[in-house]
């Protein structure tokens, strides 16, 4: 009896030990939110937890005059569309968290995606600041890039 007691206090401890944990990571990013453009250290450490991270190369910061932006450089292989979305996904995040970025230059090769801030929001149709969990603007990401004509209407501007 003993042990059978001891096996179910030891199972409740790790599902709250796996359950805290899980929702922390899972919302890790928002504890960057309110970041600015000119933090280098909190805005890669963002662009770090996005999407295809592995494939980010460089960053420059462009805080000298407003409005203010990012330029990433990625090494990119994989189809254009793929990274299409990469960049919406990647720029939504970065709109969300970074409260004084007006734009944003995705590159990979030759190619070059330029999002701003104003866009993105009337793409979606919601501001985006006012996300506060990764859950909620994932499933808002999703839902708009499942359209590859309205990805592709976004990113030809």
């Amino acid at each position: 009896m003993k042990h059978i007691v001891r096996l179910l206090l030891l199972l409740v401890v790790f599902l709250l030990v796996t359950g805290c944990n899980s929702s922390e990571e899972q919302d890790e990013l928002f504890q960057l939110k309110g970041s600015n453009v000119g933090d280098n250290s909190a805005v890669a450490n963002i662009v770090n937890q996005l999407k295809q991270s592995d494939h980010f190369e460089e960053m420059e910061l462009k805080t000298k005059d407003e409005p203010y932006g990012i330029i990433l450089q990625y090494n990119w292989q994989n189809s254009e569309q793929k990274f299409k979305e990469t960049v919406i996904y990647n720029a939504s995040f970065l709109f969300t968290l970074v409260e004084n970025v007006d734009w944003i230059i995705f590159h990979i090769d030759t190619q070059e995606y330029k999002l701003t801030k104003e866009g993105l929001y009337d793409w979606y149709g919601t501001d985006l600041s006012e996300f506060t969990t990764k859950q909620d603007l994932v499933k808002l990401i999703e839902e708009k890039i499942e359209d590859e004509k309205s990805v592709n209407q976004l990113l030809s501007n």
